[in-house]
Parts: structure tokens; sequence; C-alpha cells
């Protein structure tokens, strides 16, 4: 009989797509999964879903653009279960415009609005949830953060179109690698990942790869072995120029 402990998973934005999906698989590897989005209500259906197939998860409303939910569910967290072991921030918006799939605003004539929301979600939020939870992988020298960035963020392969979310991708990549360096030594790995083009209402029913494609990379993370790269974007298992 196995003496590890039992980990605990908190995945955002998971009520659909792929987050729904990385909740999934995590609660089948044996992980306590804690699935959280900001609608209470969408969330207890995914749970009934998950449920009707066997996999058991918990559910908790979460903002991550709002201080005191991030800090509510901190408190949950320790109050139920004294831990968090694994922290996937997936939850994010796309706001650029689009005519026929394809991105029409060029940077120059970007609604800096948009921009803005999407830098508070994509980046600000994904921000806070570290820094508030971290504390509690920290007390067990314990931790997995992975976020979910894309291809689009890649300075490597940086292009127009796309202003708000190319941006803010930019960014989630650039605070991975800054909080992967600033835990090297407390047993907390910190990577990217681009799950692709993926058929989910943000990628549209005309993408190539199936939600369960996009979530390998991502639950495979989540279980990285100590000592595995840290501060590093991958996708399809194979680390990424950033």
């Amino acid at each position: 009989m196995s003496n590890a402990p039992n980990r605990v998973a908190v995945v955002t934005g998971a009520n659909r797509g792929i987050g729904l999906e990385v909740a999934r698989e995590l609660a089948r590897a044996g992980l306590t999964v804690v699935l959280t989005c900001r609608d209470e209500v969408k969330g207890t259906e995914a749970q009934k879903q998950l449920a009707s197939e066997g996999v058991k998860v918990d559910v908790h409303s979460l903002d991550i653009t709002n201080s005191g939910s991030i800090r509510d569910l901190a408190l949950y967290l320790r109050k139920q279960y004294g831990r968090l072991d694994v922290l996937v921030n997936n939850a994010g918006i796309m706001l650029d415009k689009f005519e026929n799939g394809e991105p029409v605003m060029s940077i120059l004539d970007c609604d800096l609005s948009n921009v803005r929301k999407t830098m508070e979600t994509n980046v600000y939020g994904a921000l806070s949830m570290i820094k508030e939870l971290l504390p509690l992988m920290k007390e067990n020298h314990y931790g997995r953060i992975v976020n979910v960035s894309s291809g689009l963020g890649q300075m490597s392969e940086m292009g127009a179109g796309y202003a708000g979310y190319r941006l803010s991708k930019a960014a989630l990549n650039a605070l991975t690698c800054m909080v992967a360096d600033e835990v090297t030594s407390e047993n907390i790995i910190v990577n990217a990942c681009c799950p692709g083009w993926v058929r989910t209402d943000m990628g549209g029913k005309h993408a190539s790869r199936s939600v369960e494609e996009g979530a390998d990379t991502i639950v495979w993370l989540c279980q990285a072995a100590d000592g595995s790269p840290s501060g590093k974007l991958f996708r399809d298992r194979e680390e990424q120029p950033w």
C-alpha cells in the first residue's frame, strides 16, 4: 500500500472544456480535485456530470479577479484539507474581435479596455492565485503549478492579431519563469503549457484537437516527479522555446 499523501489539486475555470477534462483526469489519477469556476450553479452541474461517470470532485466558487474570492478559497482549502499540492491556472478569456474565425483588430487599433480586462484575468488572476495559495504548498515542501498558456504568447513565434490574448499569454509565460526561479529550493515545480488549438467554446468546433489531447500535457505536468524541469513551456510533453 502506498504511503504517499492524498494530493489536493485546484483547477480554475473547470466547469467546461480543458479545465473540466483536467479535473476529470486528475481525479481518476487519485488526486482530490477542487473544481472551481465563477458560477457555482455551473460548477455543481459539472460535478454532477463527473459523478455520473463515477468521478468524484469537490466544487468551490471562485472569481480569480476578486482577491476576497481567492482568499475564501485559500481558507477553505486550509480548513477542509490542510494542504494544496497542485494548482492549474486554466481560467482565461479572449476578447479580441474576429470575422470568419480570423482576428481583425490590429494591435494599433485594439480596444485597450479589452486588453486590460484580458490581462486582469489571464495574468493578474494567475498571479493572485499563486500569491495566495503558494504558502500551502511551501508548508508541505511540495507543489506543482501549471499555467495554461498558448503558442500565441511565444516570443519566438510572435505575430499580429489576437492583441490582448497574445500580450496576456506572453506575460503569463514571464510570470511562470519568475515564480519558478523564486521557489527552486521548495520542491515546487512551475511550468507553462500550450494545449494547442482545442475544440472548446474558445477554440471553436473546427479546432484540430480534442479536449483530451489538450489536457494531456497539463495533467502530465501536474504529476511531475521531484527534480523535473521547472520554469519551462511545454507542448505535447516536449519543451518549447519561449
